[in-house]
């Protein structure tokens, strides 16, 4: 194959892409909690005033030393930036659009809504307990789920005792509500 049709860059063109298990539904409101929204602000923190300012030293240094070309930590330092320098504009836009939703103030309690922790019932009797979160704040091992998730599509609305249908890989599953609660916002 001709050298003209590969691309032997070792950088993306495409540094503003959104990651892909965070992309918001198209015309979507970026809903997070308080939380939430405080860590991303933590992370664009470290970002900007801990880890940009190191690799910029590291990488001036390595500059310094003569030919770039084969000098691993100018290599390094570069494409780490690039990586530092894509997340901070991430974090950027995100929270530039962020609708911070608190779900101790949540009215209506009686309902699964953004915020809820919800415990239900499958149709193999094994009960489990998530809460529903904004799309950068997902995480399957702490038990929370996107609000855009199918699980938390499928419980939106629901009351306790109510029975939806949870549209799964392997078919239909019906799912029952037992319990809804709204907590104060998690501290960090």
């Amino acid at each position: 194959m001709s050298k003209a049709f590969t691309k032997e860059t070792d950088h993306d063109d495409d540094d503003d892409a959104p990651e892909e298990a965070q992309a918001l539904p198209a015309g979507a409101k970026n809903y997070m909690t308080p939380a939430g929204f405080e860590r991303l602000q933590q992370e664009l923190r470290q970002l900007g005033r801990v880890e940009r300012p190191k690799v910029v030293e590291v990488v001036s240094w390595a500059a310094g030393n003569g030919d770039r070309s084969e000098n691993g930590d100018y290599l390094y330092g570069k494409k780490r930036l690039r990586e530092i320098d894509r997340r901070i504009r991430f974090l950027v836009k995100r929270l530039e659009i962020a609708e911070v939703v608190d779900p101790a103030q949540q009215k209506n309690r009686d309902q699964v809504f953004f915020g809820a922790t919800v415990t239900y019932v499958n149709g193999r009797d094994e009960e489990h307990t998530i809460t529903i979160v904004g799309v950068d704040e997902a995480d399957i091992e702490r038990r929370q789920v996107s609000w855009i998730s199918p699980i938390a599509r499928a419980l939106r609305r629901a009351r306790a005792g109510d029975i939806v249908d949870l549209r799964t890989p392997a078919g239909p599953e019906r799912i029952a509500v037992l319990a809804i609660r709204y907590d104060a916002a998690a501290p960090l």
